[in-house]
């Protein structure tokens, strides 16, 4: 049987998969199929697939950072950032710029949040780098589609938001914390529709930017209260006590403040001083810690670390410079201190530095500034940081000091002096006593006898005695040259400065250091001893004083010549020493000679020949040339000021002279008027206690005396009192002569001689006690004391006063001095005055005959004292 063959199969196109994860279809497939590892299926709505130019922007698409703290102040920059945004015009850029922590990210977030601008959306982006430029831009474009953050690559959203900026109109983007201008100018080309805003720390690179807003801190009254509101939010009426120092010493920086009040509302027990406090014991820590709840990236120390990280990536050197400037004065820091500023790899750090607002320059003075804070940061050793690594700052102290080298003359360089000053008094107030090297010790005691040449006297004496510790510490050499100048200037600026006790000692010492060491001929030998000659004078020693000048001067002419400035200097000083012993002529004589002999060697604008002229002229004054003194103090107050400058404390002693004069011709108000403007420029330039500023106000008190306005005199004897008290103890001279004055006016002053008296006998008792009972200030005492207890109504008391004054002066000064001859005169008023003219009468004809021997026949006083002599002659006479 035959067998039927087998049905052929449908013949169908055979198709195969090949590969990991792949799939076959055999028919018709409606569905989604989904392969490999990870596969997804994104399903968007119709309308996330339109071109951006088509989408809107949806509500609440504003992304401004939340700011916690309180803001304050900026209204200058918020009005300049509103005016800019409602001019007409295409594009607008507007860039705020400054040091960081100085709060350009709390402006740009305040102005955006608060102004009517109309800008809508508001987006914020962290464009401190290309990534952060790059995420900004995405995070707009999810937030305009979220759907397309699962269908498109960060790329693609990316541009998809430029494509949708470059479409619409009405945003504000604020671009934070720009670190280069490249990193978002594709952004700023692509999307010219709308507003940017930018913050950075770059001052130097928006050429191309509509508004530049440079922000700078705040002022006292704003930094304060920030710190207030910020502290008060946990305690509200709390302590507050330092608020003020505390915000200066922060330098008003606003997140330096935020920091700090953050830290005080953490820190309940905590005030302001005490928070300074803490930052002079450990500012490392309070410079790099903040209060819970705070980004530690955001305290100050850390900011500027990650500044400085991208400048010294370009220029290592900058750190370097940054960490020498800390050890300067905040402004005007010459920049020639940081050596040759135009070499190459100088000039490009000190530009890196300003472009990035760690520094400020300013070429028209060719000086820069630094804030106090980046100062005091940058100085503040941390071994966590690689920028304040302790020896590095030791390095940067030392470069520090070196460039302070100071000029040589003071006369020719006395500008550059003055611009220096500054900074090394910055210096001697950041760095330690303790690390003081010979370097230190030369500057301070060259910076000192500038000063002290230049009336700044209290000032030069404290840079002149931490130079002198120097030379004291132990295993330091006393022989050594610098040593014994140091102590020689020191004793000079001590009894310039109205310390002649403390002086004298220390004047003697030099005196005989530089004789053992250099001969008594040698130049700082006759300096020596011209300087313990000063000493006994300001201690009232005129006799010994006087010798000493003699001997001086002899010695001086002698080894350096007759034009030396240290003979001229000697002669001077003893024309000083004469006028005060009486021998006015003799001082007139030496002071016009010194003065001639100035003009020609030093020259007519030299400090010195102005201050010869001042000299000169308050001889005339004494001796009673009171044209001639007003003509030479009025010239030279015209030359001082033309060479000096109208506060210089030779010209504020040539307006007092003039004021002396108007008061010697009886004009007390024009007088007045000239002082109370002196004692305004004396105390601005010296302060309240120097001893210029308190004879000033004497003088001054004095001519209200004068004018009879003795209420006015009388506060401002008491004022002069209670300041030298506390300045210079009850005891000292200069307080005695104050106390002194003041009874004087009561004296005046109706019903209160029993109360001057008082004070008269007190004051005596301490002068002799302090001075001696025949020191010239002892000897005033007693004639004061004699007055007041005559107008009290005690003549014996009176009579026993003026007789022992007499005595004194007699034995002391000699019976020809002036101030003898005037002792005698008011003796014998006195006798007269009581009824006993025929004692008078042989007083007064010795006083005639010593006054035509000594002033001549026309003189005024001899003039007056014969016709005195005529008078008890006839009042005796009708007696009889």
């Amino acid at each position: 049987m035959r067998k039927e063959p087998p049905a052929l199969a449908k013949v169908v196109p055979q198709i195969e998969a090949s590969g990991k994860g792949s799939v076959v279809i055999d028919g018709h497939n409606y569905g989604l199929v989904m392969t490999g590892d990870g596969a997804r299926a994104v399903e968007l709505p119709a309308e996330a697939l339109r071109p951006p130019a088509q989408v809107d922007a949806p509500p609440g698409l504003d992304d401004l950072p939340l700011h916690r703290g309180p803001f304050v102040g900026r209204t200058s920059e918020l009005q300049r950032l509103d005016a800019a945004l409602a001019a007409p015009g295409g594009v607008l850029v507007q860039a705020v710029h400054g040091l960081g922590g100085v709060g350009k990210s709390t402006l740009a977030a305040h102005w955006a949040a608060t102004r009517s601008h109309g800008c809508v959306p508001i987006r914020w982006i962290n464009a401190d780098s290309p990534t952060g430029v790059h995420e900004g831009l995405v995070a707009l474009a999810t937030s305009l589609q979220p759907a397309l953050a699962e269908a498109l690559t960060q790329g693609a959203l990316a541009e998809y938001a430029l494509q949708w900026l470059a479409t619409h109109t009405g945003w504000l983007l604020i671009l934070d914390n720009v670190n280069d201008p490249g990193d978002i100018a594709p952004l700023l080309a692509r999307a010219p529709g709308g507003r940017f805003l930018i913050t950075s720390r770059l001052a130097t690179t928006w050429h191309d930017v509509t508004t530049v807003v440079r922000l700078d801190v705040l002022d006292q009254a704003e930094a304060v209260d920030l710190l207030t509101r910020r502290a008060a939010t946990t305690a509200p009426g709390r302590n507050m006590d330092g608020a003020a120092e505390l915000c200066a010493e922060l330098g008003y920086l606003p997140l330096a403040v935020e920091q700090a009040g953050a830290y005080l509302a953490q820190n309940l027990l905590t005030t302001p001083r005490a928070y300074l406090d803490l930052i002079g014991r450990d500012p490392a820590m309070m410079y790099d810690q903040g209060a819970v709840g705070i980004d530690p990236e955001r305290t100050i120390a850390r900011i500027w670390r990650a500044t400085l990280n991208r400048i010294t990536a370009d220029q290592p050197l900058a750190a370097d410079l940054l960490r020498t400037l800390a050890w300067y004065a905040p402004d005007h820091i010459p920049a020639e201190l940081l050596g040759d500023i135009t070499e190459p790899v100088v000039n490009a750090a000190v530009g890196l530095l300003t472009a990035y607002s760690m520094i400020t320059a300013d070429p028209a003075t060719g000086t820069l500034s630094m804030h106090r804070l980046v100062q005091a940061v940058a100085r503040t050793p941390d071994p966590d940081d690689a920028h304040r690594q302790p020896q590095d700052i030791d390095a940067a102290q030392h470069h520090a000091i070196v460039g302070l080298s100071l000029p040589d003359s003071t006369h020719s360089n006395r500008a550059a002096w003055f611009r220096l000053a500054p900074h090394v008094a910055a210096y001697c107030r950041n760095a330690p006593a303790a690390t003081d090297s010979p370097w230190v010790a030369r500057a301070l005691n060259n910076m000192g006898v500038f000063l002290d040449t230049e009336g700044f006297n209290t000032e030069a004496v404290r840079y002149l005695e931490r130079a002198f510790d120097f030379h004291q510490r132990p295993g330091k050499s006393r022989s050594n040259p610098e040593a014994h100048a140091v102590r020689g200037n020191l004793a000079i600026a001590y009894g310039n400065a109205g310390f002649p006790r403390v002086s004298l000692p220390l004047a003697w010492q030099s005196l005989q250091d530089n004789i053992n060491a250099l001969g008594e001929e040698h130049p700082r030998s006759l300096t020596a001893l011209n300087n313990v000659a000063g000493a006994l004078y300001r201690d009232g020693r005129l006799a010994d004083a006087t010798s000493l000048y003699e001997r001086s001067l002899q010695l001086h002419t002698a080894t350096l010549g007759a034009d030396h400035p240290h003979t001229l200097t000697a002669r001077n000083n003893m024309a000083i020493a004469y006028q005060r012993l009486g021998r006015v002529r003799d001082a007139v004589t030496l002071l016009e000679e010194n003065l001639r002999t100035r003009k020609r060697v030093l020259g007519e604008d030299h400090p010195q020949t102005l201050l010869a002229r001042v000299n000169l002229a308050d001889a005339y004054k004494v001796g009673g040339r009171l044209g001639d003194a007003l003509r030479c103090f009025a010239e030279n107050a015209d030359s001082c000021r033309k060479f000096l400058g109208a506060a210089h404390p030779t010209t504020l002693a040539s307006d007092e002279g003039i004021a002396a004069v108007y008061q010697a011709h009886g004009e007390t108000g024009r007088a007045i008027a000239l002082l109370e403007e002196t004692l305004l420029a004396r105390r601005r330039l010296h302060g309240d206690c120097d001893p210029r500023t308190l004879e000033c106000r004497n003088q001054l008190a004095q001519a209200y005396q004068a004018a009879g306005d003795l209420p006015r005199a009388i506060g401002y004897f008491e004022e002069n009192v209670t300041l030298k008290t506390d300045a210079f103890g009850e005891d000292a001279p200069t307080t005695l002569l104050a106390r002194n004055n003041l009874a004087h006016a009561l004296l005046g002053k109706a019903g209160h001689a029993c109360q001057a008296v008082r004070v008269f006998e007190d004051n005596l008792a301490r002068r002799e006690r302090v001075l001696g009972p025949t020191h010239p200030d002892t000897l005033v005492s007693l004639r004061n004391l004699a007055f007041a207890a005559r107008e009290a109504g005690d003549q014996e008391g009176a009579l026993k006063y003026l007789r022992l004054e007499l005595h004194r002066r007699e034995q002391t000064l000699g019976a020809n001095h002036t101030d003898t001859v005037v002792s005698r005169e008011n003796l014998a008023f006195f006798l007269a005055e009581i009824g006993r003219v025929g004692q008078a009468i042989p007083l007064l004809q010795a006083n005639l005959a010593l006054r035509l021997r000594h002033d001549g026949p026309d003189h005024p006083d001899t003039i007056a004292a014969y016709e005195t002599l005529q008078a008890a002659a006839e009042y005796a006479e009708d007696e009889e």
